[in-house]
């Protein structure tokens, strides 16, 4: 996902003191936080089905995905609608709800580590890259990692079956 000698732009947000990255170019929109239609027999980490545009959008905690615990929606809390790789050969949206969006930040090569295999709270294969960001890290996520073909077929799966 990112391409070596180029700056990168990225939507920086945060999940409990933690902060993640996804290209801009994955983002479709941003969102105020709103409750899903719950969906019976979803998996935890599913929180059902949103209204975007006429769309039924899935939306996913992305805190329970990445294995963390599940925190109550705040007046910061957003959604982050993205696009992933199914199955199908179409993309499907998907609604992210993260803790808070902290702002788009542009990463020069030097800022951009390959993510370290130590094992640990998230699955290295799901984590595109490191980005130093003063004396802080943004782990840049991979959502079609994370969710789409590549890497999360019965995620994936789910959500198409729910949508």
């Amino acid at each position: 996902m990112t391409t070596a000698g180029q700056d990168i732009q990225v939507v920086v947000f945060g999940l409990g003191e933690e902060e993640f990255g996804l290209p801009v170019a994955s983002v479709r929109e941003i969102l105020d936080h709103r409750p899903a239609y719950r969906v019976p027999d979803a998996p935890a980490w599913f929180l059902g089905l949103t209204d975007v545009r006429g769309l039924s959008v899935p939306m996913v905690d992305l805190r329970v995905r990445l294995g963390m615990r599940p925190a109550e929606a705040t007046l910061a809390t957003r959604v982050l609608v993205v696009d992933v790789a199914a199955d199908r050969g179409e993309p499907l949206a998907l609604g992210l709800v993260v803790d808070r969006v902290s702002d788009v930040s542009t990463f020069g090569p030097d800022a951009v580590e390959r993510a370290p295999d130590l094992g640990g709270r998230w699955r290295s294969e799901q984590i595109d890259a490191i980005l130093r960001r003063g004396a802080g890290f943004v782990a840049l996520l991979d959502v079609d990692r994370l969710f789409g073909t590549a890497g999360a077929g019965d995620a994936i799966a789910a959500l198409s079956l729910a949508a």
